[in-house]
């Protein structure tokens, strides 16, 4: 893969001193929509929290065009044009207002009330919501004030963690195609879902991850014809032994 493409190489990563990604590697060009699935359990946010730097490897590389970012503090990794939308959509008990507010000025942005415009031209809905608090929102507002204060560090990569979660069905859907729009500006996407039907109509190409190795990767239509590549990854994560 050339250097213009957000690559994971031969990661490692141990949690209570025990491995749970064994050698991952994958790559997100820019510009595209790449999916990420799996069952609970097989990995996926630990990848994501270890390429983001809230979680420490024990080997391998994570870099964003040729710069590496393994080991690296979460402000970096955003500096260096990667940012994640977290799993549950998370936002603080501030009005939405302050909460882009509060993005913009975490990512150093000199003007913040045209970042906070962009972000709303983005997602209009928020306008009429600016002064509620953030845990008086519904779970499908929420996830719109995460993803937007994750366009407001204007990022190269874009990792989402479980899009769908907890969220009506016509939600996912115009978030999902707000991802598509962003994809389509050029930015490289990480979609990282467990269920799978939104992810696969919207990702160019797709890795299939089964107890802390990739058991898939090509083509998203491909899993699409081929849904037993998915369902055997599903079943050997739910027979996995206990710890």
């Amino acid at each position: 893969m050339a250097n213009s493409a957000l690559c994971v190489k031969d990661l490692v990563v141990e949690r209570g001193g025990r491995e749970v990604l064994h050698g991952i590697s994958l790559d997100v060009p820019p510009g595209e929509i790449t999916a990420l699935l799996g069952a609970n359990g097989a990995g996926k946010s630990t990848l994501v929290m270890a390429a983001c730097g809230m979680l420490l490897a024990k080997s391998g590389s994570v870099s964003a065009d040729g710069q590496e970012m393994l080991g690296q503090s979460p402000e970096a990794v955003r500096r260096k044009g990667v940012a994640i939308v977290p799993e549950g959509h998370p936002v603080l008990n501030l009005s939405v207002l302050d909460n882009l507010r509060a993005a913009a000025l975490m990512h150093s942005r000199a003007d913040a009330d045209h970042e906070v415009a962009a972000a709303l031209e983005v997602f209009p809905e928020l306008r009429p919501r600016l002064q509620v608090g953030g845990q008086n929102l519904s779970g499908g507002q929420k996830q719109m004030v995460v993803v937007a204060q994750a366009l407001i560090c204007r990022p190269r990569y874009l990792l989402i963690d479980e899009l769908s979660f907890g969220l009506a069905p016509a939600i996912v859907q115009r978030i999902g195609n707000t991802i598509a729009m962003i994809a389509q500006r050029g930015v490289g996407v990480l979609l990282i879902e467990q269920f799978t039907t939104l992810a696969l109509k919207l990702a160019a190409r797709a890795y299939v991850m089964e107890r802390g190795e990739i058991a898939f990767c090509g083509d998203a239509d491909e899993l699409r014809r081929r849904p037993e590549i998915l369902h055997g990854a599903y079943l050997a994560t739910a027979r996995r032994p206990p710890n």
